[in-house]
C-alpha cells in the first residue's frame, strides 16, 4: 500500500512546488493530489498536508517535512 499526500494550491503558508519536490523525497511513489482541502484557516498561517487521510499541521515547511517522515508507512 503507498502512501498518499493531499496539498493545497490555494493557501498562503504552502509552496505547492517545494513541498511537492520534498514529498517525492520522502516517497517517490506517493499518490500527491494537489487541491483545495478545506482548512483555509489552518493554511493562512501554517504548513500542512493530509498523509494518508490524516492532517499533519506545522509552523513551517521544513517542521511540516519532519512530521511528515514520521507517519509514513
Amino acid at each position: 500500500m503507498s502512501n498518499e499526500f493531499r496539498i493545497c494550491d490555494k493557501c498562503k503558508a504552502t509552496n505547492v512546488e517545494s513541498l511537492t519536490k520534498k514529498l517525492k523525497e520522502i516517497d517517490n511513489n506517493a499518490s500527491i493530489i494537489i487541491g483545495c482541502q478545506n482548512l483555509c484557516g489552518i493554511g493562512r498561517t501554517k504548513s500542512f498536508a493530509i498523509v494518508n487521510h490524516i492532517p499533519v499541521i506545522a509552523e513551517n515547511e521544513d517542521k511540516l517535512v519532519e512530521e511528515i517522515k514520521k507517519k509514513v508507512k
